[in-house]
Formats: structure tokens, sequence, C-alpha cells
């Protein structure tokens, strides 16, 4: 999608995690995932400008409180340009429409989206693989967005195998509530041990569940309440380590009447509706 003055614009897909269970501590010290990603049909937009004095450059403050520095966008451009050793820059502008912290993966998105485009851009055509791997190093969620296929994932999530999901729609809230991903991995009370579990389960319906929920429950009154008003319309569940929550439906029309009833008891929850996708809107742009 080209915008005016040389800038191009890409999307950054959110994801959620329709389950999400820990099942044990690897010879590394990080945590063992089992987990099922979802790409969904809305998210960031990222916009970019090829530079040819090789700087690389944030335009405008990406997420509120985030250094330039730790931009995950920003060090993706920077550790692309270091595989590479282009001569080339560019000046990266984020639209942020995933709330931060909330587990919908918006850095991990727009550093995927970032490695993608400016791998076109900058005309490197270094390959998914490649790109997949430089992103894990920034984040663990970086690669499913990188490969840009619903997954079940194992490993620290980056063992990705592509699955089938049924179309669905989404009743997506952002209680607010940010516990970083560090200190939810130390609390005692986590469980670790899950037995482990197969594709197969999943898909059958057998699999739920998010090993951090039980715990971010007890801990924070205002996501109780609002799991609470979500099981007045559905199945509530928590996405990835942050306090996002949804539900899920077969519909627009039935999640649109959901959403409409959730307002209704909770008129000031942040709460949108989103689609599921079948593939990264990420790879229907580079096609174009």
């Amino acid at each position: 999608m080209t915008m005016d003055a040389g800038w191009t614009a890409w999307p950054a897909p959110a994801k959620l995690n329709l389950f999400l269970h820990i099942t044990g501590r690897r010879p590394d010290g990080y945590h063992a995932l089992q987990t099922v990603f979802r790409l969904l049909d809305w998210g960031d937009e990222v916009r970019i400008r090829v530079r040819d004095d090789g700087v690389i450059r944030r335009v405008g403050a990406s997420v509120p409180g985030v250094a330039e520095t730790d931009d995950l966008a920003i060090r993706a451009a920077n550790a692309l340009q270091r595989a590479s050793n282009t001569s080339l820059g560019a000046d990266i502008s984020v639209e942020k429409r995933i709330p931060a912290g909330g587990g919908f993966g918006g850095g991990s998105s727009d550093a995927a989206t970032v490695l993608l485009a400016l791998d076109r851009l900058w005309n490197l055509h270094l390959g998914v693989d490649r790109l997949a791997a430089l992103g894990l190093a920034l984040g663990a969620d970086v690669p499913v967005f990188v490969r840009g296929d619903n997954a079940w994932a194992e490993g620290v999530g980056e063992i990705l195998t592509p699955i089938a999901l049924p179309p669905a729609w989404y009743v997506l809230v952002d209680p607010g509530i940010h516990v970083p991903t560090a200190a939810l991995f130390q609390i005692p009370e986590l469980t670790r041990d899950s037995p482990a579990t197969t594709m197969r389960d999943f898909v059958s319906g057998a699999v739920l569940g998010n090993a951090f929920e039980p715990v971010l429950r007890r801990r924070e009154p205002a996501l109780q309440a609002v799991f609470a008003a979500l099981a007045q319309i559905g199945t509530p569940r928590l996405t990835g380590t942050g306090s996002g929550c949804f539900v899920e439906f077969a519909d627009r029309g039935s999640a649109g009447k959901a959403l409409d009833r959730l307002r209704e008891g909770m008129p000031h929850l942040s709460a949108w509706l989103a689609a599921g996708a079948q593939a990264s809107p990420m790879r229907d742009a580079l096609d174009r």
C-alpha cells in the first residue's frame, strides 16, 4: 500500500493464544510452552520510508513511555541492517491500535512487519527462515508473525506447525492491567508442569485454558470482574501473558450482538470486534 512522499504502509496483525500451557522448564532456564497462535485480521499499521544514508529513525512515539532504543520495530530494523550489511536506512512510524501489554502481540508483530517489509524494500531477499531467526532474537512471538500462519507452537513458542482453524469472530477486551511477563513467570502458584498435549486434542476441543489466567484473576480484581462480565456472553479466555481477554463466536452477527450486551453492562470497558485470519494480512500485502 503506497503513501505520499516515499512512505509505504504495511499491516501488523494482532494474535490470540487460543490456549497456553507450561509443560516444564528447559535446561536454558526458559519455560517450555504449548499454545496455538490465531492471527487476526486487525492490528497496527507500520509505515516505512527508505533512506539512502543508513540512518534508522523512529518518526513519532509509537508506544508512550517506550524509548526508541527499546522499540521492537526499531530494534528489528537495526538487526536486519547488521545482518545484511546494507547501506540503506529507514524512517519508521507505527500507528498503534493494539493495546500494549495485553497479550495481543503488538510489539512482536510490528517487529515482524518491519523485517518483512524492509527485506522487500531494501531488496535483500533473505528468506523467511533467516528473518524468523532474526525475529526470535527479538522475542519468542516474532517468528509466528514472520511466517504468517496460524500455528501450533512449542518450545518457547518458536517451534511452529501451521494449523487450519475455522472462521471465527472475537469480542476482545483490554482490562488495562499490565504485569511484566518476567514477573508473571516468577509467581510461585503458576502451574509449570501441565501434561504435554497434542494438536489432535486441541482440534477435538479437549484443550483449553491459559496457565496465567487463574493466577491473574486471583491477583487482579479488575480482571476477575471482566471475566465475570464476559461469562454472560460466552466462554472467556486470556491471551498470552497479558491481561487481554476474548470470547470466540462463529460469525460476526453473533459477536456483534454479544459486544452490544457487554457494553450495556460495562459501558466504559475497552472492547471491540475482530475477525480471525486464515493467514497474516502481511502476506497479502507482500503479494501485491
